[in-house]
């Protein structure tokens, strides 16, 4: 019997999670070169990405809910591996036929990074990424992706299919928040974590 005044107890509803993802920022240097080539491929139906936003995702880890945050920071924080010298060059395209992303070609030892982001994250249950890791920051999205936009942008990246748009340190990977938002997303720092001088 329910005591007066006592209301019955309600179930807690799913923990809403903080959608999050794993990268390696660009240097202001490099994104100013990314976003000269944006303007060379800025069409309609083509939603470009913020160069200030531009980034190498290492892992995209989906809703985390708060409470685990802490530990993924933890765990993260176990990740030792050496700065080393990364080069972004090349442009190109997911996938071949119809085109929906655009990204440009980083150089370094990223999959090393990748494999040790995986090994760190597996054992809170993070499902590791079947696909082959492939270094690249995304510059750009094709919104209804058509013969004719797949053709006109394939012609204008053609020119920049070899550029070199120079070297950075990768010294840290960072843990972000994503706010996906109208306007576009919102991404937050919450934590940093160096890479060792070897």
């Amino acid at each position: 019997m329910t005591q007066k005044g006592a209301r019955p107890g309600r179930r807690a509803g799913p923990e809403k999670g903080i959608r999050s993802f794993v990268a390696v920022d660009l240097p202001a240097s490099i994104r100013d070169g990314i976003a000269k080539v944006q303007e060379e491929i800025d069409l309609p139906g083509v939603r470009l990405v913020k160069p200030g936003l531009i980034h190498v995702t290492i892992k995209f880890l989906g809703d985390v809910p708060p409470s685990k945050v802490g530990r993924v920071v933890e765990a993260l924080e176990g990740v030792k591996r050496p700065a080393f010298t990364a080069k972004v060059r090349g442009v190109g395209a997911f996938p071949g036929r119809s085109i929906r992303v655009v990204w440009i070609g980083v150089e370094g030892e990223f999959e090393g990074l990748f494999r040790a982001v995986e090994e760190a994250l597996s054992p809170l249950g993070f499902d590791r990424e079947r696909r082959r890791f492939t270094a690249h920051a995304t510059i750009a999205r094709v919104a209804r992706p058509s013969p004719e936009t797949t053709g006109l942008l394939a012609s204008k990246l053609a020119p920049y299919r070899e550029i070199d748009l120079g070297e950075f340190r990768a010294d840290e990977f960072i843990l972000k928040k994503s706010t996906l938002t109208p306007g576009g997303p919102i991404y937050e720092d919450v934590a940093a974590f160096p890479l060792s001088n070897p």
